[in-house]
């Protein structure tokens, strides 16, 4: 209890107060990190509770395969809030973890997240990738400090031992 009080007086809204059991464990911070992405058509996603897992300098980068040649994007979590926006308008998407690798020492852990992508609830698996996730403790919380993604491709299958167990 006492870390919660901590935590809860270190943050500087009281709105946030209500995401606090997301950053208590790495297991928590990874299950909401799925969730607040994935939704209906339309649907708003969970913008707040998502800032609130993410240190303020976060950064998300993929690799986009879209042109000529293949190039490393990098953004902030606002940048990636903003081109996600404009994707489920027009869409549903859900994503689940599949498998999980997780590597700690002292206050720094990263994460090896396999996940599965759907565009309706319960659909087809239309796309699998691997999520490589980096977190640190502070403040009695943890935080996204980054996330960078590959999806998987005929060229670039995910190895078994990231596969599901």
């Amino acid at each position: 209890m006492l870390k919660i009080k901590q935590i809860m007086s270190s943050q500087s809204s009281s709105e946030n107060n209500s995401f606090i059991a997301d950053v208590l464990s790495i297991d928590s911070i990874i299950k909401a990190s799925y969730e607040v992405v994935s939704g209906e058509k339309g649907a708003e996603r969970q913008w707040k509770r998502d800032k609130f897992l993410h240190h303020p300098k976060a950064v998300y980068s993929f690799t986009d395969r879209s042109g000529e040649k293949q190039e490393q994007v990098v953004m902030s979590i606002g940048e990636f809030q903003h081109e996600t926006d404009e994707m489920v308008l027009e869409t549903a998407f859900y994503e689940k973890e599949i498998n999980r690798e997780v590597r700690i020492f002292g206050n720094i852990a990263h994460v090896w997240s396999t996940y599965e992508t759907q565009l309706e609830k319960n659909g087809p698996i239309i796309r699998r990738g691997i999520n490589s996730i980096q977190l640190f403790f502070e403040n009695n919380r943890w935080y996204i400090i980054s996330w960078i993604f590959d999806k998987e491709l005929d060229s670039n299958r995910i190895p078994k031992t990231f596969d599901r167990n």
